[in-house]
C-alpha cells in the first residue's frame, strides 16, 4: 500500500513539473512582453507602470505563481484597493491568480470567504484590502503583489506590508499600477540606489489582446489629452505652467467619506449643441459642510441631448437630496430652465449670468483650493483632468470645470471683499437662513426675513452684505 501511495504521490509531481514547464514556457516565450516578465536583478521593488488593459495583473499573477511554486512552503500576501478588488481580479479574473495556479496544476484549495489560496506544495498565498492596513500587523511574507498602489486610501498599508517583507533571503514586492502622482509612486520613482525596477508599458502595447474597436473609442476620447497620457500611455504627470489648479491641491485634501452637509447643489454648465462632436453638458454635485467647506461629490457630465442631460441632472438632484440646481444662462438664456421644467416642473432652479471671464469667475474657487477648503470626495479623474490642465485665456471652455466653479459660487465659500463681491452678484446668502436671494431682492426667499435694503445697494455704497443687520 505504501509503495502505491509513493508511486501516485510520484506520478502526481512529475505531472505538476511536466505542467509548469509548458506553461511557463508559453508564458515567458510566446505570450509576454519584456517588461512583463521579471528579470532576476537584485531589486526589492518591480514597479510596473502601465495604462488600463496593459496586462498587469497576467504579469503579476504569473510572476507570483511561479514564486510560490518554485519554492515550496512560502508565504506570499496580495494587496489590491479593496478587498472585492484583490478577490475579483487579482484572484478570480480571467487572468488572475487561481486561473493561472489552475493551469499549472498547482492549485489545491481556495477559500473564497477568507482570502487564502493553498497551493500542493503548501505554499499560501493571503488576500487583502488596502483599506485595511491594520490586518498587516502580524503576518510575515517572503513577497508581495501591490495592485493599483496609486489608488490606495492609506499609505501606512505600504509601510505595514513593508515590515511583513521579512522571510527568506530576499523578499520582494511586484507592483502594478496605473500611476498618478501621489507620495508614495514619487518616492519609488526617485529611489536611484538600485533597490526599484521601474519598467513601463502601455494600452496599446497588449492591442493583440484587446477589441479594436474599444482601443478605437479610446484613441478618439482619451489621446492627446492629460488623462490619457496617464491612464493610457502610464505618464506620471506633472503640473500644467499656468493652470491654477496643481496636483497637489487636490491630492493634498481629497477624502474617501464626507460629513454632514448643510447645502448641495448640482450645477449645469449646458453644452449649446447635441450629437457626437457636441461639446459635453458639465454636471457637477457640490456641497458645503457643517465645517464651512466645499466638498465635491460627483461628476455627472455628459454628452447628450437637452432631455438626456435634463433628466440626468435631476436624477444627480434626487440620488444627493439636493436642494438647487444652478446652471449658467448665458449662452442658452431661459432655455436651461424651460428644459429642466420640461421634465421635472417643479424643480428649485437658479439661472446664473457670468458676468466676468472665466479666469475671473475661476480665480476665486482656486483659491478655496489653494487654501485647502474644498475636498473631492473620492477621484473624478475627467474634471480633475481639466482643472490640472486648463490654462486660463487659453481659448478653450472647460465644461466641467465651469460646472464646478457655478457649483462652489453658489455655495458662498470663499471670504475677502473681491471673492465676496463676486459671489454676491451670483447669489448673496441670507443671514437668518443661509438660502441665496437675488441681488434685487428686499425679502428672503427662504424665510421672509427683510434684507433691509436690496443688495446690490449695499454694495454699490461700498457696505458688505455679510455685515448687513448689524
Amino acid at each position: 500500500m505504501t509503495d502505491l501511495l509513493l508511486k501516485q504521490e510520484s506520478e502526481k509531481s512529475d505531472l505538476l513539473l511536466n505542467n509548469l514547464a509548458a506553461s511557463r514556457f508559453l508564458w515567458t516565450d510566446q505570450l509576454a512582453r519584456t517588461e512583463q516578465i521579471p528579470t532576476e536583478e537584485e531589486w526589492s521593488v518591480w514597479l510596473y507602470l502601465a495604462g488600463r488593459g496593459a496586462g498587469k495583473t497576467r504579469t503579476a499573477a504569473e510572476w507570483m505563481a511561479w514564486e510560490a511554486i518554485k519554492t515550496p512552503k512560502t508565504r506570499w500576501a496580495v494587496v489590491a484597493a479593496t478587498f472585492s478588488d484583490v478577490r475579483d481580479t487579482c484572484a478570480e479574473g480571467e487572468s488572475g491568480l487561481v486561473s493561472i495556479l489552475r493551469r499549472y496544476g498547482a492549485l489545491e484549495n481556495y477559500n473564497r470567504s477568507m482570502g487564502e489560496i493553498r497551493l500542493t506544495n503548501g505554499s499560501r498565498i493571503k488576500l487583502f484590502s488596502a483599506d485595511e492596513p491594520d490586518r498587516l500587523r502580524g503576518p510575515q511574507f517572503h513577497g508581495a503583489w501591490c495592485d493599483e498602489l496609486a489608488a490606495w486610501r492609506y499609505e501606512d498599508t505600504w509601510d505595514q506590508l513593508q515590515f511583513g517583507l521579512r522571510l527568506g533571503e530576499h523578499p520582494r514586492t511586484l507592483i502594478t499600477t496605473t500611476p498618478r502622482p501621489v507620495p508614495i509612486i514619487k518616492r519609488l520613482l526617485a529611489q536611484d540606489d538600485g533597490s526599484v525596477k521601474v519598467v513601463r508599458g502601455s494600452t496599446f502595447d497588449n492591442a493583440k489582446n484587446l477589441a479594436p474597436s474599444a482601443l478605437a473609442q479610446l484613441r478618439a476620447r482619451y489621446e492627446g489629452t492629460r488623462l490619457g497620457r496617464q491612464e493610457l500611455f502610464a505618464e506620471v504627470l506633472t503640473d500644467t505652467p499656468g493652470a491654477l489648479w496643481t496636483l497637489e491641491m487636490l491630492e493634498g485634501s481629497r477624502l474617501q467619506k464626507a460629513p454632514d452637509f448643510v447645502r448641495i447643489v448640482v450645477a449645469i454648465d449646458p453644452a449649446t449643441t447635441s450629437g457626437e462632436n457636441a461639446d459635453e453638458t458639465g454636471i457637477v454635485v457640490v456641497a458645503k459642510g457643517t465645517d464651512g467647506r466645499g466638498y465635491v461629490l460627483a461628476d455627472r457630465s455628459c454628452r447628450d441631448t437637452p432631455s438626456g442631460w435634463a433628466h440626468r441632472a435631476i436624477a444627480a438632484f434626487h440620488e444627493f437630496n439636493a436642494d438647487r440646481v444652478v446652471a449658467e444662462k448665458n449662452q442658452g438664456g431661459d432655455m436651461v430652465e424651460l428644459t429642466i421644467r420640461s421634465v421635472e416642473a417643479t424643480i428649485p432652479f437658479k439661472g446664473i449670468v457670468a458676468k466676468v471671464g472665466k479666469r475671473l469667475r475661476a480665480e476665486p474657487i482656486a483659491a478655496l483650493y489653494e487654501q485647502g477648503r474644498v475636498s473631492h470626495i473620492g477621484a473624478f479623474d475627467l474634471l480633475e483632468d481639466q482643472m490640472t490642465g486648463w490654462v486660463p485665456d487659453s481659448g478653450y471652455s472647460p465644461d466641467r470645470l465651469d460646472a464646478l466653479v457655478h457649483g462652489l459660487a453658489e455655495l458662498g465659500l470663499a471670504t475677502g471683499a473681491s471673492a465676496d463681491r463676486f459671489f454676491a452678484q451670483l447669489a448673496p446668502s441670507c443671514t437668518a437662513c443661509g438660502i441665496p436671494n437675488d441681488v434685487e431682492a428686499f425679502n428672503c426667499k427662504g424665510c421672509g426675513v427683510l434684507l433691509r435694503e436690496p443688495v446690490a445697494q449695499l454694495y454699490t455704497s461700498g457696505i458688505n452684505p455679510s455685515h448687513r443687520g448689524q
